[in-house]
């Protein structure tokens, strides 16, 4: 399975709407021009988070996108189901019936690690990404 560059956008924009002040809005084109993400991308990315309730947009000259939910509700999980879909690692698991599935010896090693996947995803907050973030940053680096 891997993580296409909507969700690895989606959470690196959100994860910048977390680091500014508390209930300040900001514009996808400014989210782009700190990222290097295409603004165009961040507003097709925004749709379907704005459907779920992830963030909230605000039109006019003073508008932009706030966060529909504290950060400490939004887990990493929301963001990759949202924009990426079943996070599955093959098909029969969840979403298509398998013929085989009576004599279907790794089933159930696809369905642990679905569980285990959704588990860790689930677990991880944007709030817990800030906490991360700042952490980092007061980390001494040596090469």
């Amino acid at each position: 399975m891997r993580i296409s560059t909507k969700g690895r956008y989606s959470l690196e924009a959100l994860l910048y709407m977390a680091l500014l002040p508390e209930r300040e809005y900001t514009s996808t084109r400014t989210i782009a021009e700190q990222t290097g993400i295409s603004d165009g991308y961040l507003e097709q990315l925004f749709i379907p988070l704005r459907k779920a309730g992830i963030v909230q947009g605000i039109r006019g000259p003073q508008g932009g996108y706030l966060p529909g939910r504290d950060f400490s509700e939004i887990t990493v999980g929301d963001v990759l189901r949202t924009v990426e879909g079943s996070l599955e690692p093959v098909a029969c698991v969840k979403s298509e019936p398998c013929p085989l599935q009576a004599d279907c010896i790794s089933k159930h090693t696809w369905a642990e690690l679905y569980h285990e996947i959704n588990d860790c995803v689930d677990s991880i907050t944007l709030e817990d990404l800030v906490e991360a973030y700042h952490a980092m940053d007061k980390q001494e680096y040596a090469i």
